[in-house]
């Protein structure tokens, strides 16, 4: 395939997980099929990985690729990146994630690399901007449980669960055709608590919490969620919205970089 005609390249990160058997346990470097496929068929991109990248490593990698989504993960962002103590030692920390992935959203912000967060991705997004999060909404006075019930099959989990209020005035209110409110699927333990620096909150549940927010000053298309628009996306027209519009973003990113490439090559050189 020519270099022209290659599809945008979309950075998602990898989870660190033990799988096996108890007595053969590794290491593996993990992606959700389903935040994979709906780059590749929703935003018509092709998803990509740097295992094992380090956070020094992130502005040279953010140089190669034209946008980054952030995936939901069982995993928790550690609560020390936010100044408190983990409130339940059973739940899946991945440290390792963490490390690259809040670097990962400064440096894309600065750079003016599209970005897209969803369920851990939202929070990631959030707590690298200073924000903080509540480890358990469901124990919160007045609030809903967001949790999925996970005694149920994969298509009742991801089904709609609740109204979100959208800002109006915001990207997702466009992308949602101008709605007021929109139903969304709900499979998440944690949620934000105080908003990161930069950050405005454009969609809320009906207890109040923040379900979506976008960047004041944002570069490209920045927007991150906390339900799951990945979940058979190309279904639901906001979801296919959300990663079409993200799709465009990164097109726009790739010529941009082929545009530089091109021009910097055709350069005089300089005398030395």
């Amino acid at each position: 395939m020519h270099v022209e005609s290659a599809p945008p390249w979309v950075w998602m990160p990898a989870d660190h997980r033990l799988m096996g058997e108890t007595l053969h346990t590794q290491p593996y470097l993990v992606l959700g099929d389903k935040y994979a496929r709906a780059v590749k068929v929703g935003a018509q991109a092709q998803p990509v990985m740097f295992p094992l990248a380090s956070a020094d490593e992130v502005p040279a990698l953010l140089a190669q690729v034209d946008g980054v989504v952030l995936t939901g993960s069982p995993s928790n962002v550690h609560p020390r990146h936010f100044g408190e103590p983990v409130a339940d030692p059973s739940l899946p920390l991945d440290e390792a994630r963490d490390e690259v992935t809040l670097a990962v959203v400064r440096a894309a912000l600065a750079a003016g690399v599209p970005l897209l967060g969803i369920c851990r991705g939202f929070q990631e997004i959030n707590v690298a901007l200073g924000g903080s999060l509540h480890q358990a909404v469901h124990a919160l006075p007045g609030h809903l449980d967001h949790r999925e019930p996970k005694h149920l099959p994969l298509e009742q989990q991801y089904a709609p669960r609740h109204a979100v209020t959208l800002q109006p005035g915001s990207l997702l209110q466009a992308l949602a055709g101008g709605a007021m409110t929109v139903q969304v699927n709900s499979l998440h333990g944690q949620g934000i608590k105080r908003l990161g620096q930069g950050l405005r909150a454009v969609a809320h549940a009906p207890d109040g919490l923040i379900e979506a927010v976008e960047f004041e000053h944002a570069r490209a298309f920045a927007l991150a969620v906390q339900w799951h628009p990945e979940w058979r996306c190309w279904d639901d027209p906001l979801s296919s919205a959300i990663f079409a519009a993200f799709g465009r973003a990164v097109r726009q990113r790739r010529q941009q970089r082929l545009a530089d490439a091109r021009a910097y090559a055709a350069a005089p050189e300089t005398p030395a």
